[in-house]
């Protein structure tokens, strides 16, 4: 009893060095929703605000952030009063939402759809213009050079006895002369580009005279007669000369003329391209002592 008891005077010497307690702040309450408004109550309780629950350990920064966001969803009036809103059914006041656009998902699918579109409106440009391509390739195929032989002049011809680059005794032959070839572009839409195989004259399957059409242009619904020069130089004619027969008065020398022309129209530029062969064979009979030239008529050589 002595020691739990203290006298008056005891007590009124401790109250001074007692500490003084701060002016008592005032009490609000924070309103939240009750254990039972889950279960669908829609009531609500009003709790003591952390700063003056007497079981609050501390007055740090941490009360301040819970008692910061548990008035996260209360606002005040402009003249000190609470707003109105409408709550849930959970008692909180409902508040404006920000809706996101779309999922980031999306904007990776309209990636692919826009290069999927490119590659479709590619994919149609090259399907139209091949389409086109064709079209006018197959427009244009009709249209083929027209080849005519006009004429051969011999400018020489000699026959003599020789020999050959071995030492071996056989009748040579020097001929020098010159073809003329009628071209006809009929395309109205393009030029050609007209060449030629190796232009032979042959006897006895012994090539004795040759030449080649220099290659050019010519252009759209265009006539052109071309001059081709064949010679050919002590050419020996071993066993085919023993048939040849020459006299001072003159003789003749059956032959035949072969050779190969192609022309090459480009429709569309470089891209659509037709080309046209004409395999050309005229026999023909030389005069050694003529210079009159040798006119080939219509029907006289065959066009393959």
């Amino acid at each position: 009893m002595m020691l739990s008891t203290k006298s008056e005077s005891d007590i009124t010497s401790l109250a001074p060095s007692s500490p003084s307690r701060s002016p008592k702040r005032p009490v609000y309450y924070v309103q939240s929703p009750s254990r039972d408004s889950q279960d669908g109550d829609k009531s609500s309780s009003l709790q003591p605000s952390p700063m003056e629950s007497p079981s609050h350990p501390s007055f740090g920064r941490h009360s301040r952030n819970s008692s910061a966001s548990r008035f996260s969803g209360i606002f005040r009036s402009s003249s000190g009063r609470k707003g109105t809103r409408k709550r849930n059914d959970k008692g909180w006041p409902e508040c404006n939402v920000i809706l996101e656009e779309g999922k980031y998902d999306e904007f990776e699918d309209k990636g692919f759809v826009r290069r999927f579109q490119a590659f479709i409106a590619l994919f149609s440009f090259v399907l139209l213009f091949t389409v086109f391509c064709l079209i006018i390739w197959g427009a244009s195929r009709p249209f083929k050079a027209e080849i005519t032989v006009k004429s051969l002049s011999m400018h020489n011809f000699y026959v003599g006895e020789g020999s050959d680059s071995t030492g071996v005794p056989t009748k040579m032959l020097t001929m020098n002369g010159s073809l003329k070839i009628s071209v006809y572009n009929p395309a109205t839409i393009f030029g050609i580009h007209v060449s030629s195989t190796p232009i032979d004259v042959v006897y006895s399957e012994i090539v004795i005279a040759t030449g080649q059409l220099k290659k050019y242009y010519q252009p759209r619904k265009s006539h052109r007669t071309v001059s081709v020069n064949l010679q050919g130089n002590k050419v020996p004619l071993y066993g085919a000369g023993s048939g040849l027969t020459i006299t001072p008065t003159g003789g003749e020398v059956p032959s035949t003329l072969k050779f190969g022309i192609r022309s090459r129209g480009e429709v569309v530029g470089k891209l659509v391209k037709t080309t046209h062969k004409k395999q050309i064979t005229c026999p023909l009979v030389i005069d050694i002592l003529s210079t009159k030239p040798i006119k080939f008529k219509k029907n006289a050589c065959t066009y393959d």
